[in-house]
This record gives C-alpha cells, sequence and structure tokens, in this order.
C-alpha cells in the first residue's frame, strides 16, 4: 500500500471517529455538534474515501463531486418517498443519507468542502515530499 493510502486511511480512522462522536455529544452545543459539525466531517469523510479509492484523481474534482451529490442528498431529505423511509430506516442510513432538509448545511458542507480539499493537497504534497526525500538518499 503507497503512503498516500496509508495516510490517507488513518486520516479516514479519525474523521469517522470524530463523526460518531460528534453523533453521541450531549454537552453544550450538542445540537450544533450533532448536527452541522457532523454534516462538516461528513463531507471531508467522503473526500477522504474517494481519495483512498481513486488516488490517481486530482482533490478538486474529489471536491466537486462530493459537494454535488451531498447537496443533491440534501435536497433528497425532502422527499418522503416510502424507498427513502425504508432506506433512513437505520441509524447508518440515516446518518448516510440524512433525514431533515436544512438549509444552512451547504454552509457546512461548502466548509468541508475546502478542508477536505486542502487535507487532500496536504496528503499528496506530504507524500510526495517523502518521496523525493528517499530519492537523494
Amino acid at each position: 500500500m503507497n503512503k498516500n493510502r496509508i495516510v490517507t486511511l488513518l486520516s479516514i480512522l479519525i474523521i469517522t471517529s470524530l463523526g460518531f462522536a460528534s453523533k453521541f455529544y450531549a454537552g453544550p452545543g450538542a445540537k450544533w455538534f450533532n448536527n452541522s459539525l457532523g454534516g462538516l466531517l461528513y463531507e471531508v469523510f467522503w473526500y477522504l474515501v474517494i481519495f483512498f479509492i481513486l488516488i490517481k484523481v486530482k482533490p478538486w474534482k474529489i471536491a466537486l463531486s462530493v459537494f454535488m451529490i451531498t447537496c443533491i442528498l440534501e435536497f433528497l431529505q425532502l422527499w418522503n418517498a416510502m424507498f427513502l423511509e425504508v432506506i433512513r430506516s437505520t441509524f447508518i442510513s440515516r446518518t448516510i443519507i440524512g433525514t431533515t432538509f436544512v438549509p444552512s448545511d451547504f454552509i457546512y458542507f461548502a466548509i468541508g468542502s475546502i478542508i477536505g480539499w486542502i487535507l487532500l493537497e496536504k496528503i499528496r504534497e506530504s507524500t510526495n515530499s517523502l518521496q523525493t526525500l528517499q530519492q537523494f538518499q
């Protein structure tokens, strides 16, 4: 497994832990942590997963694709079709596709997009720098 994938996998584990923790947080500001911060972390999670699978794809393409898909999923929350309600009946699927349309989520998706894009660029830069250093040794 190459260094980009190792760093990305570790990042996925960290962001997944933070994401679930944000869903179960019950302290001050719990509503914001459970929903808004969760949306931001959700966005970053998908950047990392797609990057892990499609390591050669440019981060801006991943950013644009994930942002568009999460926005579509947000609008799908306005639709209460029976098949969507069946899908939303489990915790994991509610976490993935959501249940309630909240316009402010788009702000957190945008912030998550910027953070995710920067994170992917940093992962690529750091592992490319390590490879360059190893070539000179």
